[in-house]
């Protein structure tokens, strides 16, 4: 029997997609060890070198730790404004053969041969058909049905391609 639900995407929602691209790659991870190095170099050389240096360094340090997450907040409200699809609702129906995804009448089909991984935040459930490209699914609209999703993934996926608790 078919799991089915209706979405609709809110602009948090796509920030909160972008914050998980980017935070569990390269990108994420070094924005912010060099946010913490910034901050590091400028507690270690404060009274040794000049004050300007010093408020140099605290600067680089808020400007890495703030930069990425200002500039994904901006680009997922940007792109949320311009795209009528994303505006609409979707309805999902994940079966036994994959997930079936229809917006007016508009659909597609994603086998869950073609599932890349699939992943659950505690906001979001993703489901990769790349490794950057996924359907953003809000847990909050799931409702009930996380369980009953979380356990077709366990029986169509490898392990190493599911990230659901």
């Amino acid at each position: 029997m078919p799991i089915e639900f209706d979405i609709t995407l809110t602009a948090k929602d796509m920030y909160r997609f972008n914050l998980y691209q980017t935070y569990s790659g390269f990108q994420g991870w070094s924005a912010f060890a060099i946010s913490i190095a910034s901050f590091a170099a400028a507690w270690m050389t404060y009274g040794d070198i000049e004050v300007m240096y010093t408020i140099l360094y605290t600067a680089f340090g808020f400007i890495f730790l703030f930069y990425v997450p200002i500039s994904l907040y901006i680009r997922s409200k940007n792109s949320f404004r311009a795209s009528k699809v994303l505006c609409r609702p979707l309805h999902y129906a994940v079966g036994e053969e994959g997930f079936a995804v229809s917006q007016g009448e508009e659909s597609a089909f994603l086998a869950w041969e073609q599932v890349y991984k699939i992943a659950a935040t505690r906001s979001n459930v993703l489901v990769y058909s790349t490794r950057r490209n996924a359907y953003v699914i809000p847990r909050v609209q799931l409702g009930g049905g996380y369980d009953a999703l979380r356990a077709l993934a366990v029986q169509k996926l490898p392990k190493y391609r599911i990230r659901m608790k």
